[in-house]
């Protein structure tokens, strides 16, 4: 029986100069040996600025856990561009991302996205996810960090009849509240879920975490709950703090990594030797953002709170670092990429 490889050596000679692959993506647009894709069903509006995209992904794809994340690609201008998205829909469903329309490359998903594109993928990754035994659970969520909660109430509360389970959810009104109608309908079909809705616009304040007040008002037993917070840097910030003082179960997932304005850095040409790129980033553009703007898939889960995932050996010059100013740098050093910046003309090993 011929071999894989000799059979692919036949179909090239009738192809040359495409590869096979080139005439096979015709047929079926997932099909790639080198590139994991997707091939968007559906793009459903959620508010004036967001959207929710469902999308079939080719062989390859990981069936996600409820509350990960992947990294998606996706070509503006002729330059794939990699950003990392919370997995909105439930455990065991067709994948979907739920996308609001902030940055360069979401708004360029939210506002250009239809159905039969193709979006490149990695496969699913993240540890904010359900506890393995059933137990009480508080989530306090505040805008877009509603969307991997999304994933696990989806996959928790219609198929457990031993859910218990608060969603403490801040937006500024109901107009710009993700999954609003289907978070009701949730609420009133199953017990076991309760929504408190916190809308800044009407309160005219964000719900305070500084001191206790507020969540015993919403969810009195919350101390008796496995709690997870997801959404902007300083409402978890505060929910952190609050935890530590009561000493309690908090799981955190962040969108962006933690970075504080520093000094020093200049800003300058950064190589990514492996991938054979240069480009000019100034001291504001951290290393991360800049191979990402270049169209490179930068390994990285600061986003999505897990620290670390993207340190990337220094073959030669000095970064900054964006969290304290310390501008410092060895030969095969391990930096992160995201929360440093060029200090001068810089060479990774990526």
């Amino acid at each position: 029986m011929p071999s894989i490889r000799l059979l692919s050596r036949l179909a090239s000679a009738f192809t040359t100069p495409r590869s096979p692959e080139d005439f096979l993506r015709l047929v079926d647009p997932l099909a790639s040996a080198r590139q994991l894709r997707g091939l968007v069903t559906s793009v459903v509006p959620e508010t004036a600025d967001s959207v929710t995209i469902r999308f079939r992904p080719g062989k390859g794809w990981n069936a996600h856990e409820a509350g990960q994340w992947a990294r998606i690609g996706v070509e503006i201008d002729g330059v794939r561009h990699w950003r990392s998205y919370s997995l909105s829909t439930g455990a065991g469903q067709d994948p979907a991302i739920t996308v609001t329309a902030m940055g360069k490359v979401s708004t360029a998903l939210v506002r250009g996205t239809r159905r039969g594109d193709v979006l490149f993928l990695a496969p699913p990754e993240g540890d904010f996810v359900l506890p393995e035994r059933p137990r009480p659970l508080l989530m306090l969520t505040a805008g877009s960090g509603l969307t991997p909660v999304m994933s696990m109430i989806r996959t928790l509360v219609p198929r457990r009849a031993d859910a218990d389970l608060v969603l403490v959810h801040s937006s500024r009104s109901p107009e710009d509240s993700l999954f609003r109608e289907e978070l009701l309908e949730l609420a009133d079909q199953f017990p076991g879920f309760r929504l408190v809705q916190w809308f800044t616009g009407e309160r005219g304040r964000r719900l305070d975490l500084a001191g206790t007040g507020d969540l015993d008002a919403a969810c009195p037993d919350w101390r008796d709950r496995a709690a997870y917070a997801c959404g902007p840097a300083e409402f978890l910030d505060a929910a952190e703090a609050l935890w530590q003082r009561e000493e309690g179960e908090l799981r955190v997932e962040r969108f962006a990594a933690v970075v504080a304005p520093g000094s020093g850095g200049e800003g300058g040409r950064v190589t990514f030797e492996k991938s054979d790129t240069e480009v000019e980033a100034d001291s504001a553009t951290t290393l991360l953002a800049a191979g990402e703007d270049a169209g490179l898939m930068m390994r990285s889960g600061c986003r999505m709170g897990i620290c670390h995932a993207c340190v990337t050996p220094l073959l030669s010059g000095q970064v900054r670092d964006t969290r304290t100013g310390e501008v410092h740098g060895e030969p095969g050093h391990l930096v992160q990429t995201c929360v440093s910046t060029a200090a001068g003309p810089v060479s990774l090993d990526a």
